[in-house]
């Protein structure tokens, strides 16, 4: 049982989901799901809250199919591995004795797993919102509360993303070039929780009423242009603990 990509690509499906994994308090989902058919090796990962799925053609699936969680304690030696395979490497992905073994030219890992691991009927949740459809009568507008906190996670899995959002309390569908995933809404105030957001769009219109009015609806101008994607460097990390920040960080 084993497929074969090229160290890119394999490199990407762990980056792609790695940021989506639960804790260790959820140990069916500490992990990337690995999963092998006769066309694609899929990675997928969950915290209950987003899901992300992402999928590489491989070069030939070599036996049966077959799908196993890597654990998150081997994600960040897995990672480096990778990264310091050349990108045209090939990399052979195979499953035996317990173990998921990683093959390169130039080196392999060999990472213990629990073959009794479930992982839950992933390809629900996406389908599930794709095949959603807004009621037609006026009486519900696709209007679900998202965690920003979460959104940050879909940063890795593409520049750009097609996003879907049918219902209220359904998922938001997000898709990319052999990337598809799911993020769930929070709770709104009718099921005890009070967020403080607007529970409709009619509410909206009430609350920004006085600096919207007048306005006539318009997209974007054309004319704009594009905003150049530059690498950005991350923040310096404070030295002291949060609550002790010096403030320049």
């Amino acid at each position: 049982m084993s497929v074969t990509l090229n160290a890119h690509q394999f490199g990407r499906l762990l980056e792609r989901t790695a940021g989506h994994i639960a804790d260790e308090f959820i140990p069916a989902l500490h992990g990337v799901r690995l999963e092998a058919d006769d066309t694609f090796l899929y990675a997928i990962a969950s915290d209950r809250y987003t899901l992300a799925v992402a999928r590489y053609r491989h070069h030939g699936l070599d036996g049966e199919p077959f799908a196993q969680t890597l654990p998150a304690r081997a994600l960040a030696s897995l990672r480096r591995w990778a990264a310091d395979q050349p990108g045209n490497t090939p990399v052979t992905v195979s499953l035996a004795e317990n173990r998921l073994r990683f093959t390169a030219p130039q080196g392999e890992v060999g990472i213990g797993v629990d073959d009794g691991q479930e992982f839950f009927g992933w390809r629900g949740v996406p389908r599930g919102v794709i095949d959603q459809i807004p009621a037609e009568d006026g009486t519900t507008s696709p209007f679900p509360a998202l965690d920003t906190r979460l959104l940050a996670r879909w940063t890795d899995a593409d520049h750009y993303l097609r996003l879907r959002v049918t219902a209220d309390r359904q998922g938001a569908l997000l898709v990319g070039e052999d990337f598809i995933g799911a993020q769930m809404p929070v709770r709104t105030r009718h099921d005890g929780f009070d967020t403080g957001l607007a529970d409709d769009l009619d509410q909206v219109r009430t609350l920004w009423d006085g600096a919207l009015a007048g306005a006539p609806a318009a997209a974007m101008p054309d004319s704009l242009p594009a905003a150049r994607r530059t690498p950005t460097t991350p923040p310096a990390r404070c030295p002291r603990r949060p609550r002790a920040c010096c403030g320049r960080h």
